[in-house]
């Protein structure tokens, strides 16, 4: 790896100087930054827009149709109606970085993506199974519900503590799967609520969900081509339904299509 040479650092006359790196670049906190400006340089000056709603999103429009692409760290979704654009796209990034076009799309930061007639499915379930086997759950016994019906944590005065460490990283990874997994949205909610200070009855919570999982491995979201984009809201709450603070919880989803986006 070759580097140029640091400003203010006063260059020999002969010029034979390297750079010897006393620590990778690959791995820093400013490594990505660096990556992403330049890659951002390069998506603007292709005509591309960066969206405000999120800034790894580029997108173009011309004769009336859309490109869209997605970057996270080096992996990258290429999109749209336009497959002149995204042809032309591909050759113009291949020209400024060193890239490789792997076809459709599979698999991508543990969500999985299948084609069919009926439509586009998406589902976690290897991220599931990789989940059970971390934390030794793959024999584990199955449960039809994630949560027990009518649960409400109380306050106790001589508490079971569990560890946090621990309890965080799980409910991290519910959060991550509840993308396509909306049956356990509700109860995700319910455990995160209890990040700092968890206790056993807690944690059992949070196992009960990983035993319902292993019961309902394929499940997901399907995406399906329907003949109209109508936008479709619904919403639902209960009153004061939290038992320690009286708070009220709120559900809601919007289709557009016929299909769910939030």
């Amino acid at each position: 790896m070759y580097m140029d040479i640091p400003p203010g650092y006063t260059v020999s006359t002969n010029g034979k100087l390297v750079c010897r790196l006393q620590k990778a670049i690959y791995g820093l906190k400013q490594s990505p930054r660096a990556w992403f400006g330049r890659f951002s340089l390069a998506m603007k000056k292709y005509g591309y827009r960066q969206s405000n709603v999120d800034h790894t999103l580029f997108l173009k429009k011309r004769k009336g149709k859309l490109t869209a692409l997605i970057i996270y760290v080096d992996d990258m979704i290429i999109t749209g109606d336009d497959s002149e654009e995204i042809n032309r796209i591909q050759e113009q990034l291949n020209s400024e970085f060193e890239m490789k076009n792997l076809g459709e799309l599979k698999y991508f930061l543990g969500i999985e993506v299948a084609r069919s007639r009926e439509g586009i499915f998406i589902s976690q379930k290897k991220y599931v199974l990789d989940l059970l086997s971390k934390v030794g759950l793959l024999d584990c016994k199955l449960v039809e519900t994630p949560i027990p019906q009518n649960l409400n944590f109380v306050e106790t005065n001589d508490p079971v503590p569990t560890n946090r460490e621990q309890y965080q990283r799980l409910v991290g990874k519910l959060i991550y799967l509840s993308h396509t997994r909306l049956d356990i949205t509700y109860v995700v909610n319910v455990v995160s609520q209890h990040m700092q200070n968890p206790r056993e009855e807690h944690m059992e919570v949070v196992t009960r969900i990983l035993r319902y999982l292993k019961s309902s491995l394929g499940r997901g979201l399907i995406y399906s081509k329907n003949n109209h984009l109508e936008v479709e809201g619904y919403s639902d709450s209960d009153w004061a339904g939290t038992k320690l603070d009286r708070k009220s919880t709120t559900g809601y989803l919007t289709l557009v299509g016929g299909n769910l986006v939030t």
